[in-house]
């Protein structure tokens, strides 16, 4: 919690200390050590950064001050041992930071910048859609592999934009969802529980008056209170959600925001406690793969950024997959995400197939055209189309309400 320099060192270390002095003086690093303090990830991710950055800035000073450059090879080469070599260089470094220390903390701080937007972009990948739990979310994972992703987010362009995206869907989702669960509680009208968020105002007036105040606790402990009921549609033992992503050619452009989008439906998957089944399909599908209770690893988050299939569009392999998927669950109410902006025929035999399960497994299908007006075929086998310009389009929302 209160990190000190040690004041006494061999002079070899002389440099080292300047530059302890230096960042640890720095109103930026104050500032940042708020934010890290008690946080192991963030701590990590700082130090790393920081690291980075003072080694970088050493390089660009020896590249620029042949002075500096000179007492620094020469303290090299004595092997810390000359403490006239150890002084040049000290005195070298305090010309640097004298001359260019501004520089050094304007890199810190962008350090520091990068460190914090890391850490939201993990949480945007691993966090779910119920507002604040980032946080929570992110310490269910091992420290181990909470660096690991940030390691590919430092050097991976593609997965930092797929954080980003993923993480203002889930905000969107978050509110769809909160709103489709309010509709769900006026429509499901009244039960008795003790859940005192749910209660009825009547209930509460009970509790408020000296006169009914003991009835209404022991109807509480009895779990006979009036409540609204909250069930509905969100109650548990619901089938899997089962995205088929078009990985075509022509989705090239869509790929970061529809993996952000395919992470935000994984989180919904997660808040509802249902599997989550992702069928990437291009000319081919892909074999269904499903992240239990929507839950993905940090693996599985590297190699679904690096994924894109290419080439031609075929509805009905992707579809008969799906269909394996909600066959094999043990569960009723599926729903069937269908995303593609391609055009394709879906022989009469099959859909025949896909009905007869349909009103077996009772399970819907939403189908979400990106920048195409074909729907003739996807008509077929869905329950509701929307068509959207791009997954920048207010439209592509409603996939949310699942």
């Amino acid at each position: 919690m209160k990190p000190e320099i040690l004041q006494e060192i061999p002079d070899a270390l002389q440099m080292n200390k300047q530059l302890m002095e230096r960042i640890m003086t720095d109103k930026g690093f104050e500032e940042f050590r708020e934010y890290t303090r008690l946080d192991d990830l963030a701590s990590a991710l700082g130090t790393m950064k920081y690291s980075e950055t003072v080694l970088k800035w050493i390089e660009d000073q020896v590249q620029q001050n042949q002075a500096f450059q000179n007492a620094l090879q020469q303290i090299m080469g004595s092997d810390g041992a000359n403490q006239k070599a150890g002084q040049q260089a000290a005195k070298a470094l305090e010309d640097a930071l004298e001359q260019n220390g501004q520089s050094l903390a304007r890199s810190l701080k962008s350090a520091a910048e990068e460190t914090v937007q890391t850490k939201e972009n993990l949480k945007s990948l691993l966090g779910g859609v119920k507002a604040g739990s980032g946080d929570a979310e992110l310490k269910k994972v091992p420290l181990r592999d909470q660096l690991k992703l940030a390691e590919h987010l430092s050097h991976d362009r593609k997965l930092k934009e797929i954080a980003e995206w993923a993480g203002r869907m889930k905000l969107i989702a978050q509110k769809k969802q909160r709103s489709k669960h309010q509709e769900s509680i006026n429509r499901s009208g009244i039960a008795m529980g003790d859940q005192v968020e749910m209660l009825l105002p009547t209930e509460l007036a009970s509790f408020a008056s000296p006169r009914t105040k003991l009835d209404f606790l022991r109807r509480f402990a009895e779990g006979r209170t009036l409540q609204y009921d909250s069930k509905g549609k969100e109650q548990l033992g619901k089938g899997p959600i089962v995205l088929c992503l078009d990985q075509s050619s022509s989705m090239k452009s869509q790929d970061t925001i529809s993996k952000g989008f395919a992470l935000a439906l994984m989180s919904i998957a997660r808040r509802q406690r249902r599997d989550f089944t992702l069928i990437l399909f291009s000319d081919r599908a892909r074999e269904p793969k499903v992240y239990h209770h929507g839950k993905i690893s940090v693996d599985d988050m590297i190699q679904l950024a690096t994924t894109f299939l290419s080439g031609g569009t075929d509805f009905s392999n992707a579809l008969q997959k799906a269909l394996e998927v909600i066959q094999s669950s043990r569960f009723r109410q599926a729903d069937v995400v269908f995303v593609t902006d391609g055009e394709d025929s879906v022989s009469d035999v099959f859909i025949k197939k896909w009905n007869e399960l349909k009103q077996a497994k009772d399970f819907r299908v939403f189908s979400l055209l990106i920048g195409t007006e074909y729907d003739e075929t996807v008509k077929l086998f869905s329950d509701r189309v929307v068509k959207a310009s791009s997954f920048q389009d207010d439209t592509v929302h409603a996939a949310f309400e699942i």
